[in-house]
């Protein structure tokens, strides 16, 4: 039996769940969010608990619990609290502003980069070396945040570019003659 999937998960006052065999759909103070359910798991609801149980005993059905207990947890708590996360530039000249929907990037090119963001996901920049991504969606802010990351990786030898505001990155020594 998968651990992650007998823990149950709290659902907090101003919290809607609503669920068919086929979806799930949580509404909450943020907005709202669905998932598709599968048949090999059940979804049992108490007062103010949900309960994953296995439809049969499969290990693929013990598997996909945890994994749906999960989702269904991050989608609880980003309907309550939301998401984010930091993006931090390294690098002389590196800076990001923020225009509605898009973010308009300078890493060292000889164009600007502008990424457009998806629908229900904001972009802050606090100072012009931070970015700031917030949303529901766990998968989402995190997803827009490797796209990012992605236009200039931090390089190994100055660690310039665009990283995690948490993340380190370890510099490698320069070819001595």
């Amino acid at each position: 039996m998968s651990r992650i999937g007998n823990f149950p998960i709290d659902v907090p006052k101003g919290v809607e769940v609503q669920f068919s065999p086929t979806e799930i759909s949580i509404k909450g103070p943020l907005g709202t969010l669905k998932q598709a359910l599968s048949d090999q798991v059940k979804l049992e609801k108490t007062e103010n608990q949900l309960q994953f149980k296995v439809a049969n005993e499969s290990h693929a059905a013990n598997a996909l619990s945890g994994t749906m207990r999960a989702l269904v947890a991050n989608m609880v708590q980003g309907v309550t609290k939301g998401y984010e996360r930091k993006l931090t530039l390294v690098g002389v000249g590196y800076r990001a502003q923020a225009q509605g929907d898009k973010l308009n990037l300078t890493l060292g090119f000889s164009h600007p980069v502008v990424h457009q963001m998806p629908a229900g996901i904001k972009v802050e920049t606090p100072t012009q070396t931070e970015i700031l991504i917030k949303g529901i969606d766990k998968q989402s802010v995190g997803q827009v945040a490797a796209e990012i990351r992605a236009y200039r990786r931090p390089e190994p030898y100055k660690g310039k570019g665009v990283r995690y505001s948490d993340e380190k990155v370890i510099l490698k020594e320069t070819k001595k003659k």
